[in-house]
Formats: structure tokens, sequence, C-alpha cells
């Protein structure tokens, strides 16, 4: 794309190649100074006088209130590089200037040279962007146009142009320079995050290597093969017996990619004022451990250890045996302790109300009603020591480590328990330990080559890891045709087991079969390996499958309320050969059919979409089938249908975008507007007899792939201009014989990433940038060296967003769900004014609807009342003994946790502060599994196979 340059003749195009090709047309500074390098410096002065600085006239009339937003923008950028460049002159004047010119020395040249590197240049080229700027500034009301300027100066600029974007109006002339400079700044952070990354990294190893003293350990850190995942200051506490602390320290803990290194950190001696370079902490290692051989183990969930190993605590001199039950308490064993004694009660009471039943006699106090009020009562207890259990579990992680075997030769192992700074810390070192191990199976030794330098890039810790392959529609031989996500939200799901697990909810994996029929098998996701749960035929090939959320409050038809579309939920639609559509339940793995309904023509169904209101069927005849939602019940309406016609060829794809859909036919795209349906088509291809197959959209574009060839192409969404192709062929080297071309099968963005499947069963992946700019292709593109033998069939991203409660501090939560201690009495205070407004005022609702559980009988007997409320918060006298409503609204949480009450959700502000944990999982579908590495002698295999790549969780 050729970018305008109205504006800036005054010294901005030839400024930008003098410095970039060295091209001298002003005089080069002579060398005054030997130390200084100034191959590429052009001493320019710039005068005031002659380039003012530039100066917005005054605000014309008539404005909307997007260019008066524009305007102040504008303002504050000017404002941003005059203050930058005054701080530029300060330091050179106040700071450089007197160095240099004091006598005697106070710092060597050497060391002045490194302080002030460059600054000389760098004033230089925001000197010359202010010319430029000034230069738009001066004809702003007439042109309002600045993009294409932080295109050509991005690197110098210190201004983010996001908030000019969000203000440009659409079809506005500056809204594509600046979504481009959004893209290229966004490049170039990343790369500049990247070397800062491995400069830390290398850092981080190199001083740790400088502190150990053990030969061997020195030579495996100095190894090239070692990479720093992770590293941070966490504090190593020692427990008692009875869960008290003992003592805790400050340790630094470094992950490695094979190992983990725990040191003592000592600080000794005065700093050496006269060094530049900051010398860091000195550690002193305490232990390490092979990766393979540390484990992760939480309260609670400790399993039996081996009967001949020998277990200690870190920092306890004395060994011990595990105890009689095979369990190993970590931290407050106290927690646990109390849990099993709960868990044994609540069975003795079960038996005890049972036998009650079969008294013969009728008792006021004693009868099947009071057995079961304390059944629930010690249901709410347990669940409260459970919660207690998790927040024990937040911000500590316990490890076992493997110590040196004892002197009869039996192996020793010691756990260690460092409390993080923050539940996100936790779950961060948690999800790192568990990728690592991944990362060291032989599958993933490498995982990952750049083709483009001839595999000698090593690929960072962050790429995809294969977390496992697996069979689908065994024992049968069917065609795969499409995958779908379905995120369901699992709220037993544990602390760690969130932190290790593939993204919550379930995979639909849909066959062709043969003409008569099709088959679809439903995975559960909510642990490291999916898990097939469900399998169905139906009548017909499946073609495709689209997953529809349940309309939001501002995107309901007037004519519907949510109470009529709560009713519905989310649904899975799919689309036979037939001609039918399918619409599925997608609550849970019961998979009920809802509605069938077949398009006026019979044609198969090739693709589906949906907007708000509307459902879009991409037809073999070039027709798209439109429903609209059925008034008052929410469900498509079939007697709705409308057809578009886009073409004679079949509409092979369907993509949403905004208000739009856009439908592939041939070698066109059809744009759909709205409820209107008028299009507008564009040619995509010159090749008439070439199809799009796919298109993906990220931020401002849309990446297209076609029937032949190994092309993709990106396309801006609101200009529909071509803005950039690739090519994607991969070297022979990896093709099968007589394999000569690589055609595009799928494709797939999510998290920075452009996933390409290939007929070959070839994978690659290219970074693109994650905001909302262009999502051009600008660094090197990666190879996967797990193949599937045939067409990659499908592409899907799965992720979900760890729930909030997981980020807690504490366990206390909103309303009456509580774990208990401190905060019970401020608890049951919410409790009880819940139950006051259970009438349905509007109150009641701010503080949340509760469903009320009232007794039949009382309890008249002697002893402690047995209740989910703390001691000081519950009364003890002979008074309070009989149980009221509101010990019944307590216990009622055991029955239903997640629909006894419905309090009102956080504010967006509120959601906005929040820091989002997300993870991420890629899952490919195709025939068989192979290795691409030169040495795998892996066998080739035919079956149907998933592969799924796990991500690292992202903050």
């Amino acid at each position: 794309m050729k970018a305008a340059r109205n504006g800036t003749k005054d010294g901005l195009e030839k400024t930008k190649i003098a410095m970039m090709r060295k091209v001298s047309f002003l005089s080069k500074k002579d060398c005054t100074d030997d130390i200084e390098e100034d191959s590429g410096y052009l001493d320019v002065t710039v005068s005031e006088l002659k380039h003012p600085p530039p100066q917005l006239s005054p605000m014309p009339e008539g404005l909307s209130s997007q260019q008066v937003v524009r305007r102040h923008i504008l303002g504050s950028i000017i404002q941003s590089e005059r203050s930058y460049l005054d701080s530029l002159k300060r330091i050179l004047l106040e700071y450089k200037k007197p160095l240099m010119e004091a006598e005697p020395r106070i710092l060597s040249l050497k060391k002045i040279q490194p302080v002030f590197y460059r600054l000389k240049e760098i004033l230089q080229c925001h000197s010359m962007f202010q010319i430029a700027l000034a230069s738009r500034v001066a004809e702003w009301d007439n042109t309002e146009k600045i993009g294409d300027l932080f295109v050509a100066s991005v690197h110098i600029s210190v201004c983010v142009p996001q908030d000019m974007l969000k203000n440009t109006p659409v079809g506005h002339q500056d809204r594509l320079p600046l979504q481009l400079a959004l893209t290229e700044l966004e490049t170039l952070a990343e790369k500049l995050n990247e070397q800062k990354r491995l400069a830390e990294q290398l850092a981080e190893i190199q001083q740790l290597t400088r502190s150990v003293s053990d030969r061997n350990l020195s030579k495996q850190l100095n190894s090239d093969q070692k990479q720093l995942i992770l590293s941070e200051t966490l504090i190593e506490t020692v427990y008692g017996e009875k869960g008290q602390v003992l003592k805790s320290k400050e340790r630094k803990v470094f992950l490695l990619n094979d190992m983990l290194v725990c040191a003592n950190i000592n600080v000794k001696g005065p700093p050496d004022i006269s060094s530049l370079v900051p010398i860091g902490p000195k550690y002193a290692v305490k232990w390490s451990a092979p990766l393979l051989q540390v484990q992760v183990v939480e309260v609670g969930q400790e399993t039996p250890q081996r009967k001949d190993s020998i277990y200690q605590q870190s920092g306890s001199k004395r060994l011990s045996s595990t105890n009689s039950q095979g369990k190993l308490f970590l931290g407050p064993p106290r927690l646990y302790q109390d849990l099993q004694e709960l868990q044994h009660d609540l069975s003795v009471v079960e038996e005890v109300t049972l036998l009650v039943g079969t008294l013969q006699g009728s008792y006021q106090n004693l009868n099947t009603t009071v057995g079961q009020d304390w059944c629930m009562a010690l249901q709410r207890l347990i669940r409260i020591k459970e919660d207690e259990i998790q927040c024990a579990n937040k911000c500590r992680l316990r490890l076992m480590i493997p110590g040196k075997p004892d002197k009869s030769g039996r192996p020793v192992s010691f756990t260690v328990v460092f409390s993080t700074p923050s539940p996100i810390s936790k779950i961060s070192w948690v999800n790192r330990l568990h990728l690592a191990k991944i990362a060291l199976r032989n599958e993933n030794l490498p995982g990952w080559v750049c083709v483009e330098d001839d595999e000698k890039t090593k690929p960072p810790f962050w790429c995809p890891l294969l977390a496992c392959q697996l069979p689908v529609f065994t024992p049968k031989m069917q065609d795969l045709k499409a995958g779908l996500y379905n995120p369901v939200h699992c709220s037993l799901l544990g602390f760690s087991a969130a932190s290790t697990s593939l993204p919550q909810g379930y995979l639909w994996v849909a066959s062709g079969g043969d003409d008569s029929h099709g088959q679809v098998e439903i995975f559960s996701l909510n642990r490291p390996t999916p898990r097939s749960v469900k399998s169905f035929s139906l009548a017909s090939p499946v073609l495709c499958l689209e997953y529809i959320t349940e309309p939001s409050t501002d995107e309901e038809l007037e004519t519907q309320t949510s109470e009529v579309l709560s009713k519905i939920g989310n649904t899975i639609c799919v689309g036979l050969l037939d001609g039918n559509i399918l619409v599925y339940g997608s609550v849970d793995t019961a998979a009920q059919c809802l509605l069938t309904f077949c398009n006026p023509e019979g044609c198969p169904v090739l693709c589906l979409k949906h907007s708000a209101n509307f459902l879009f069927a991409g037809l073999s005849n070039g027709k798209v089938a439109v429903y609209n939602r059925k008034g008052g019940e929410g469900f498509w309406d079939p007697d709705s249908c409308r057809h578009v016609v886009i073409g004679c060829a079949p509409v092979l794809k369907l993509l949403q975008i905004d208000e739009c859909v856009w439908a592939s036919c041939a070698n066109q795209v059809s744009v759909i507007e709205g409820s209107s349906l008028r299009t507008q088509s564009f040619e995509v291809h010159p090749d008439p007899m070439v199809s799009v197959t796919h298109m993906v959209r990220a931020g401002g574009g849309v990446w297209m792939a076609f029937s032949e060839g190994s092309s993709l192409r990106l396309f801006h969404t609101e200009t529909l201009e071509h803005l950039q192709e690739i090519n994607i062929s991969t070297p022979s080297a990896y093709l099968s014989p007589g394999q000569k071309s690589v055609c595009v099968t799928s494709l797939l963005i999510c998290q920075g990433l452009l996933w390409v499947g290939t007929a070959q069963g070839i994978i690659v992946t290219l970074p693109v940038p994650r905001l909302e700019g262009i999502p051009k292709i600008t660094g090197k593109g990666m190879t996967s060296l797990n193949a599937h033998n045939g067409p990659v069939e499908f592409l899907v991203a799965t992720s979900s967003i760890l729930s909030q409660d997981f980020l807690k501090r504490d366990s206390t939560t909103e309303g009456v769900d509580s774990s208990g201690g401190g905060e019970d009495k401020k608890v049951t205070n919410s409790s009880q004014e819940s139950l006051q407004q259970v009438d349905g005022s509007p109150q009641a609702k701010a503080k949340g609807v509760l469903l009320q559980y009232h007794l039949r009988s009382t309890s008249q007997l002697p002893g402690k009342l047995l209740t989910a409320r703390p001691e000081e918060s519950s009364d003890s006298t002979q008074d309070s003994l009989e149980h009221t409503l509101e010990d019944g609204s307590i216990y009622e949480l055991s029955d239903d946790p997640e629909v006894w009450v419905r309090g009102p959700g956080p504010s967006s502000k509120e959601v906005a502060r929040r820091e989002k944990v997300t993870s991420a999982a890629i899952i490919s579908g195709g025939k068989g599994f192979r290795r691409l590495a030169k040495s795998s002698n892996s066998p080739d295999s035919s079956e149907n196979t998933l592969m799924v790549w796990q991500l690292p969780i992202t903050v």
C-alpha cells in the first residue's frame, strides 16, 4: 500500500531515507571523539525560528463530537512530543555537557558513552518528526490526516495512535493509515519486549551460574540448551505438626527448561558506585532437582506414598514415614484433619438418621426431619472446610522434591512450601511447571522449526506445545468434517486443575460418514487430556457446525424479553448434507435436539454463521438462506427464510464482520449488509476457476485461503483493499513422495498466531498483531514437526477465563456463600437482610433472590447448636436452641450452590479493573499422526486423530 506523504516535504522523507540508508544529503559530522560511533549520525541543526513548534489553530465551529475529540488527542500528541524534546535537550545540556567538560573527570569517556548512548541522534530524529508534525497540524482542519505520519515515523514517535483510531469513524481517510501505524507500533513493541526478555533471561542465568560452587551444576547452567522460563522471589515457610509457622525466609526460585533451582539471596558488601551496571543479588544454591521429579502437591489432595520411602519437610532434620493413612500433610495439616472428622461425623449422622426412621413412636424432637437437618448442617460445614483448603492453596506452592537416599538406600523426598505474592503468581508457577514437563516429551524436542533460517532459530517457550493426541470415531473409518468448541464453565474445578487443564467446556467433532448417515462425538475438556463423553448418529452426513450464544440485553429483539430467551440459552446448529439444520442445546452433554428444519430447496448446507437476529446458511446452489428469530420463543423461524443469490458456485464460507456477513463464492466475496440483505461483491483472486475456501478475521483485516496454491491474501474489512499476500510453501523435505505443492485446508487466528493447516497434514503458524490494527505478517513462520498423514480438516481454538474467585486472596465471597472465619458475622447479617427481602421488591433483586427452606419441626435437645455459623455469631443460650428460618437458609446451600442465589453482576468498570487469566488450546483434526523430524521412526496411521496444543496461561 502506498501511504500519502502530503505535507512532509519539509524534510521527513529525505531524513528518513538518509537515516535508514545512510545517504549523505546533509554534511556528516566530523569525528571529534574517537570513542563515539558516528557511522550513521547526521548532524542537523533545526532552528525554531525557521521551523516553529506545531500549534493548533482555534477550533472552528460546527465540528462533530468525534472531530472535537480528535483535536484534543492531536493536542495531547503535540504536547507529548514537545515535552519529550525538552527533556532530551535538558539531559544533553544539564547532564552530559557538564560531565564532558568537568576537570578533573568525574567519569571516564567510556562510562559516559553508554549513559548518553545515541541521545543526539534521538533528539535529531524527533526534531525532524516535529517539523513534519507541524506541517500536518497546520493542515488539520482541511485534511484531518495523521496516520501515515505515524507509519513513516513509528520507530521514533512517543505517541500510541490507539486513542486517535478509536475516535476515527469508519470510512474516514485516516482510518487505514492509523490501523497500519498501530500494527507497526505493536510489532516494534513485541520485538523490543522479546529482546528485553532474552537479555534478562541471560543475565539471570549468568548471575546464578556465578553463584554455583558445584561444577556439574555450573556446567549444566552454562549449556546453550538452558532456558529460563520463570524466576521469582518467594517466601519459604516451615510449619510445625500443629500447623504453626516455625520459620520463613525469602528464596529465589528458578524454573529452567529441565530443572528447578532454589537459592538463598545474599547481599554482601557495599555496592560498587563506579559501576554503571547493577551487580544484583548474590545467590547461594540451596538445592536443585530434575524437573520431571518435581511434583506439585495441594492440601487435601495428597496421594498415598510408597511405604519404602521417607519424607521430610524442608528445614526439618527429622525424617518421618507417612502416617497410618498413607497421607503426607503439607502446610497446616489441621485443615485436612478437620475435613476428615467432619466427613466421619456426617456418615455417622446419616446412619443415626436411618435408625431414627425405624422408631415405632412419634417424638417432637427425635425424627428423621431433625436428622436431615443435622446432615445438611454438616454438609455446609464440609463445604466451608473445603473452601478453606482451597484458600490455603491459592497463595501457597507446595512441591515434593527428591533428595539424597538415606544410609540404607531408601529414597528420600522432602517437601517445600512457598508463599507466592498473589494467586496469579501461584497459577503461573503451577502452569509453567506443567507445561515445562510437557516440553520435555519427545514430540516437543523440538516441536517447531523455523524453515526460513534453516531451522537455526530456537522456538521460544511460549510456542504451542503438543499436549496429547487421541483417536476419534473408532473403530469406524469416517471422514472428519468439522470441529466446534462449546464453552461451559465448571464451578467444581479445583485451583491447580484450573492451572493445568485445558479450557473448560466441550469439543464437538462431526464426521461425514457415508451418504446415508453422520456422527457427532463430544469430548470433555475439563482435564489435561480430552475425554469422550457422548457419541450419537445422524440421518445425514454433517458438513458444518455453528455455536450460537444467547443474545444479551442489547442484542435482543424488541418483541422478545430476556425471560423468554433465557429458556433457550446457548445452542449449537448442525448443517447436514440433506439440507436439514438441527439445533441442539449446549448446556450439557445431553445433546437434546430442540429444533429441526430444512431449507426450501433442500440443498446441502455447507456453512453456517449467525448474528444477533439472523441465522445465515451457505448452500451448494450459490445462495445464502437467512432465517429470523421466531417472535416470543427465540428459536429460528423456518417460515421466515429469505434467499440471497451470491453466484452460481457453492457458497463455501461465511464470516461475520460487525453488522455484515461475508459470503465466498468462486473467486469473489459478497458483503451482505444487516437486515436489508443488500450485497456488495469484490474479486479476491484473478483466476475465476479458484474458489475462496477459508476466511478468518483479526482486527481490521481478513485473511483468505484458496482452493489452489499455497498463498494467503489479506484484505481490509472497511475499504476491501488488498493489503498483503504471503506464501506458506513448505520445504520438499517435509512433503510426501509425489506431493509438489502445498494447499491450504484450514485457517485459524488465536492469541497472535495465524494457524494454517494444509492438505499434506502440515501445520504452519505465522505471527500477527493482537490489537485492533491490520493483521500483517511481519515475523518468521514456524512449522510444526507434528503432523497428520492426511489433510488438516479443521483447526479449533478453545479458550476460557478463570473465575475471579480463583484470583481472590481469601475465600470470602459475596452474600452468604462464605468460607467462615472472621467474616461470618457480616455474612450472616447479609443473609438475614436477603431473607427479609424475598418478597420480590426492587431491593430484594439488588441483594439477590434467596430460596427458602422451612423446617417442619423444632429441636430441643441439649448441647451445642449444630449450625454453619461460627461460635461468636451464634447464641448458646437455651432460648436460641430452636431452629430459625435463618438456619434453614444457610443449610439450603448444600442443595444447589449454583441456583440458590442470583445477585447482580459486577459493573463494567469493576470488570475492567480486574486481571483476566486466560487459558487457551488449539485442536486439529485429520487422518493419523506423524513426526516430520528426520530421525523420527513413528509409524504412519490412518485413523482419525485429534492433536491438542496447549498454550501458556496469559494474564
